[in-house]
């Protein structure tokens, strides 16, 4: 009894926690393009970008109970998407780098590089904290008194560390690389055959037998289910709107693609991924609710993102 009685105290917090959640969100609608922009570059991949852009919405609305004082959002945002990827630098035992001071002009620079083929180089040159500096000094129009705070140096440093960069980025050719985002086999694993061809059919109980009893369900700042059982009665509980999904290569990695067609043509539903081990799929990661990642996928892929969908404000 107490143990049920604790569960629907919990529950009722969470229900107000995503009250509070939606209005955060509505706050920094539009913010969250760019800094999905930022954390993508600074990462120097997309679904390290993803990752961070994430873990970036969590810790800044779970930390701002802390702040006692008038908080900028933007610097908020930036602050705690760069702390974030920096400490996890450091723990991947990665040199975060220094920022040292120079005989370095501290007025803005007249000759300026094209900035979009800077970005793709940026995470391969240079160390985490001067890809931050070149991002929010150059891209994102940080003074450098408000980068030198977000990244914990001096202005000096700022100006110093992006004159040195502009330089080795004018010297430094790199060939880049583009991904083909072909349509591939699924993995070549029976499994995800399977599961493609139940998400087609609209077979929950299709899908339902390929999952592990304890799999997990992580539907990026959507929710999270914890097994099989949690997903019958949730997210499954209305069926599948049997849509088409098909395997491709995005960015370098085997996902599934969900297709809303209509009178427009074929516009992307969701992006999936699963792990599988011993023929079950023991986890299964939707971006159905990843506004900025999907819009990017559509472009890379050359389809439409479908905007209008269930339980989304786009």
């Amino acid at each position: 009894m107490e143990l049920n009685q604790k569960e629907n105290e919990l529950l009722s917090f969470s229900e107000k926690n995503r009250e509070l959640r939606k209005e955060f969100d509505g706050l920094i609608e539009e913010l969250k393009q760019d800094l999905w922009n930022y954390c993508r570059y600074i990462t120097g991949s997309p679904w390290d970008g993803e990752d961070l852009f994430q873990e970036t919405m969590v810790k800044a609305f779970g930390g701002l109970y802390q702040r006692w004082h008038p908080t900028n959002p933007k610097s908020y945002l930036y602050r705690v998407a760069t702390t974030t990827w920096i400490d996890y630098c450091r723990k991947q035992k990665r040199v975060v780098g220094t920022l040292e001071e120079g005989d370095m002009p501290t007025e803005e620079f007249i000759d300026r590089l094209e900035v979009e083929e800077a970005l793709t180089h940026l995470a391969v040159l240079f160390t985490p904290r001067e890809s931050a500096v070149f991002l929010l000094k150059e891209v994102f129009s940080f003074s450098a008194k408000e980068v030198a705070g977000i990244v914990h140096t001096t202005p000096g440093a700022v100006y110093a560390s992006v004159r040195r960069m502009k330089e080795k980025l004018k010297e430094t050719s790199i060939k880049e690389e583009r991904s083909t985002n072909v349509k591939a086999s699924p993995q070549n694993d029976h499994v995800i055959k399977a599961y493609l061809k139940a998400l087609s059919d609209g077979d929950v109980e299709a899908v339902l037998s390929l999952l592990s009893d304890d799999a997990q369900n992580d539907v990026g700042l959507g929710f999270q289910e914890y097994s099989k059982s949690e997903m019958r009665s949730g997210s499954m509980q209305f069926g599948l709107p049997g849509f088409r999904a098909e395997p491709f290569f995005l960015w370098e990695k085997p996902v599934i693609v969900v297709f809303n067609d209509d009178e427009e043509g074929a516009k992307i539903h969701d992006i999936q991924y699963q792990e599988v081990e011993n023929d079950k799929i023991v986890y299964h990661r939707s971006f159905y609710f990843r506004k900025e990642l999907i819009v990017a996928a559509a472009q890379e892929l050359g389809f439409l993102p479908q905007v209008n969908k269930p339980a989304t404000d786009w």
